[in-house]
């Protein structure tokens, strides 16, 4: 196989999903989807419906690769590159490894001295900063929180003065209390909690975080969850300062 870069031989592709909207797809991964010689997906009806919506040939070979099957799934990927084989992994949305199965598969690969080529694509987490309409002087993605309070009072506490933006995925039905938590500690801080990101139902709210825990204290919600926290205000005034370690983009 050969591909844009001219790259050829057997090697890893880490190939972002669209979060939603199945046309959030590049036509270069359009392209690797179907030309690699194998496919590793965290769910392969859900990759599937990508094949389905852009009439593309599915590859020869198709296999699970998520969190329960991740150790054995990177055993048979090693086999196939052996083999002078390439191939792709997928996750159901986003970018594989980024919270999501593929890290193990990617350095399982790079210590075996085969390539990894990584494929830009959707992201839930740029997708909300942008959306957010929040100051992103710098952003730290923490993933999904621990779910005990404690810890994600240590949590939060430990970016209390960092000149950053924090953005992390939460259970649609926990997001009351984690905001309530991050008012608690953070103090008065803007935020956006972004839901269903690109989908029909599609919904953004922002506002202080007090008054965003209290709207959901009671809120029932579906759908995937992006959090948005905007930076320390003083940062943000700070940002305007053309002396401030901090500019603003």
């Amino acid at each position: 196989m050969t591909d844009a870069e001219n790259h050829t031989g057997p090697a890893l592709y880490l190939i972002p999903t669209p979060i939603g909207n199945l046309e959030d797809i590049s036509l270069r991964t359009l392209r690797i989807l179907q030309s690699v010689d194998a496919l590793a997906c965290e769910d392969t009806r859900h990759t599937r419906k990508i094949f389905e919506r852009h009439s593309l040939t599915s590859p020869p070979v198709i296999f699970a690769c998520h969190a329960h099957n991740e150790d054995r799934a990177v055993g048979r990927i090693l086999s196939l590159l052996r083999d002078g084989k390439s191939v792709g992994i997928t996750t159901d949305a986003g970018a594989p490894g980024i919270s999501d199965p593929g890290q193990r598969a990617a350095a399982a690969v790079i210590e075996a001295g085969y390539d990894v080529v990584a494929l830009p694509g959707p992201s839930a987490v740029i997708t909300a900063l942008m959306v957010s309409g929040l100051p992103v002087p710098a952003f730290t993605f923490l993933g999904f929180l621990p779910r005990r309070p404690g810890r994600q009072r240590k949590l939060f506490a430990s970016f209390a003065e960092i000149p950053s933006a924090l953005v992390f995925f939460e259970s649609p039905f926990r997001v009351g209390k984690i905001l309530e938590v991050a008012a608690e500690v953070l103090g008065e801080r803007e935020a956006a909690v972004c839901i269903e990101l690109t989908k029909k139902f599609e919904n953004i709210h922002r506002g202080p975080l007090d008054e965003l825990a209290a709207y959901f204290s009671d809120q029932k919600i579906k759908g995937e969850v992006t959090i948005v926290i905007g930076p320390p205000s003083r940062i943000t005034s700070d940002a305007d300062d053309p002396q401030s370690p901090f500019p603003m983009p």
